[in-house]
């Protein structure tokens, strides 16, 4: 491979290849692989921002404040000296928008040279008291135009509203914010604790995920609506309904607060699936990536693994399931993006909280040969129980009752840091039915509104006596048919 060389570029020299090393598994599709990227020599790339553009060009924002570009498998630098960006997005118009702490910028290259030129101010409504944790994760944008972020509350901000771990020093910490077109700042969503992953879906509709920890029982994926409130107290000081004196009133109404917030699409359980999810990613490559087209996708920083979501609409509402898709990546998988030939770029750092995989930082994809695996493609509520449809056709033999193990349990809203499972249940399968071409069985059983609802296929094979590489999934039943 014939590398260029320039100034401010880097060689890549491996792009592409699969590293034996990095691409150790413990679950993982049949089809499916790891490659990892060689990053800039000499260079912290942890990799905190990711887009690629329609071209397929990969950009990539570090924590230290450097955007990268990598075209014909040359690394070029972009853009440096920004303030711990946590976001990226190629825009329509060919500039970068890039969500740092202070502000939302945006990156114009005027020359046409690889080098941004222009810095220019998009939006910076809210107040930012230099915390280390006060991250601006942005943007994502709607078919209007519109720009959206998520702020992190606090952590230590002197003089700060306290009601658990996190804190806000005011001017929308731990809110969504929406910005027009024109400029226009305007506070969006409130409750939000530590919303690092936000998406926007190819219906146009928002979802964010937020880590667990004081007010969040375990993380969680959301529909993120305007004015609406998802569960953190401490962000209501910049709400014109009540202000610092009534969130200090109120500030053991737990039963207030969880009549007030949101419930989540779905539950992520905590170690068995993720501890620090990152962005949503919507499968839209047409088929390019395998069998689960439309379905979401996120990576976790700590467990350096990557879960599907699999949306369920009931009476209008969202739910569905989580269930864990790929392990064994090299660090911490914090930003997802599909590129034009339906490859998963993987923007990766451990930071301050680390990750399995061993390294600090990184870039790796995920790519699909085109063999179809054996794997839970889809789960539906049905008025008796659920629908479980595979990728294959299923064993008649091993489609029985007892073959499917089940049980339930729910979480406790507190101010505490996240939630044990309470109430823990075995639910009964009372009967089976395969489908006529042997890829779906309905399995019937007693369900309960508000639990999480997990079920255990272990025994389940294909006709050539194959399992599934993951055979657990997590239904989060929020409402009943």
């Amino acid at each position: 491979m014939k590398i260029k060389q320039s100034l401010i570029t880097c060689s890549l020299l491996v792009a592409g290849l699969v590293n034996v090393a990095d691409a150790k598994t413990t679950y993982i599709p049949k089809g499916y692989s790891i490659e990892t990227i060689t990053t800039p020599k000499d260079v912290r790339f942890h990799a905190t921002g990711l887009d690629t553009n329609k071209q397929g060009h990969v950009y990539v924002a570090t924590r230290f404040g450097d955007v990268w570009a990598l075209k014909n498998d040359t690394w070029t630098k972009f853009a440096d000296g920004l303030h711990e960006p946590t976001g990226l997005m190629c825009d329509d118009d060919g500039s970068i928008v890039v969500g740092q702490k202070p502000e939302l910028t945006r990156l114009v290259d005027l020359d046409k040279d690889g080098v941004a030129d222009d810095y220019i101010r998009v939006a910076d409504g809210w107040e930012f008291h230099d915390n280390y944790h006060e991250f601006n994760f942005a943007p994502v944008k709607d078919k209007a135009g519109n720009y959206y972020g998520t702020l992190n509350l606090g952590h230590g901000v002197p003089d700060a509203l306290k009601l658990g771990a996190m804190d806000s020093g005011g001017g929308y910490r731990g809110w969504a914010y929406k910005v027009s077109p024109d400029g226009k700042f305007t506070p969006f969503a409130s409750g939000l604790r530590s919303p690092a992953g936000l998406g926007m879906s190819p219906n146009n509709e928002m979802f964010y995920t937020d880590n667990q920890g004081d007010w969040v029982e375990t993380s969680k994926l959301h529909l993120l609506e305007e004015g609406k409130f998802y569960g953190h107290p401490v962000t209501l000081r910049d709400d014109p309904n009540f202000g610092l004196d009534k969130v200090r009133e109120n500030k053991s109404n737990f039963k207030m607060f969880d009549e007030m917030r949101e419930k989540p699409v779905v539950w992520i359980p905590h170690l068995e699936v993720a501890n620090s999810p990152g962005n949503p990613e919507w499968d839209v490559s047409k088929g390019k990536f395998g069998p689960f087209e439309g379905q979401i996708f996120i990576g976790d920083q700590t467990q350096s693994n990557i879960f599907r979501v699999m949306l369920d609409k009931v009476k209008g509402k969202y739910q569905g399931a989580v269930i864990n898709f790929i392990d064994g990546f090299q660090s911490g998988n914090i930003r997802l993006d599909f590129d034009n030939q339906g490859q998963l770029w993987v923007g990766q750092t451990a930071r301050g909280w680390g990750a399995k995989g061993g390294k600090p930082f990184g870039l790796q994809k995920v790519v699909w040969n085109g063999e179809t695996p054996f794997e839970l493609l889809d789960m539906k509520l049905t008025a008796k129980g659920f629908k479980l449809s595979f990728t294959q056709a299923l064993s008649d033999k091993n489609v029985l009752a007892k073959h499917f193990k089940v049980h339930e349990y729910n979480y406790k809203y507190t101010s505490r840091y996240g939630s044990d499972k309470h109430n823990t249940k075995d639910l009964t399968v009372k009967n089976v039915t395969l489908s006529e071409d042997k890829k779906s069985a309905e399995i019937e059983l007693d369900l309960t509104a508000d639990k999480v609802v997990v079920v255990d296929f272990s025994s389940l094979r294909n006709v050539s006596k194959e399992k599934p590489s993951v055979t657990k999934v997590y239904y989060t039943l929020n409402q009943l048919l």
